[in-house]
């Protein structure tokens, strides 16, 4: 039962690549996003970094909810962009991703209380969210931008 945890983290990464490798590559993506995205980012590794830097209490599980709850809402931030740069598939990816992001901060909070079990699984989530924000600060703001300059 306990690999029913693992999903929302599959899910979340199948679907940020099919939105990444298909959908931004194909459109590309303006100023914002390529500010905006990483921030996104960002706010996911903040959530790992607290649940493996802070030990569990009831108390500081509020942290966690506050902190959870921002990142929520922070990737919602470029809808508004989206509305005029995306097509209709682009728009249901991200409601699914929408939908995932809460299931995945679910499943942390739960691996968080027995962390002893899951601290491997969340370390190497973090280097993988690591990976993808410095991945997507640098391919799209020096190296796709400096393609988009000199063509």
């Amino acid at each position: 039962m306990k690999w029913l945890f693992y999903l929302p983290f599959v899910a979340q990464a199948v679907v940020i690549m099919v939105d990444e490798f298909y959908f931004h590559l194909r459109r590309g993506l303006p100023k914002w996003e390529r500010l905006g995205h990483p921030l996104d980012t960002l706010s996911i590794a903040a959530c790992f970094l607290y649940v493996l830097l802070v030990a569990y209490t009831p108390q500081t599980l509020f942290g966690f909810i506050g902190i959870g709850l921002f990142s929520c809402l922070l990737v919602t931030k470029d809808e508004f962009v989206h509305a005029e740069e995306c097509e209709g598939a682009e728009h249901w990816l991200h409601a699914l991703l929408f939908v995932i992001h809460p299931l995945v901060l679910l499943s942390m909070g739960w691996m968080w209380r027995q962390q002893a079990l899951f601290r491997p699984f969340l370390w190497v989530q973090l280097f993988f969210v690591a990976f993808f924000c410095i991945y997507q600060v640098i391919y799209w703001n020096f190296v796709r931008e400096y393609e988009h300059e000199h063509q």
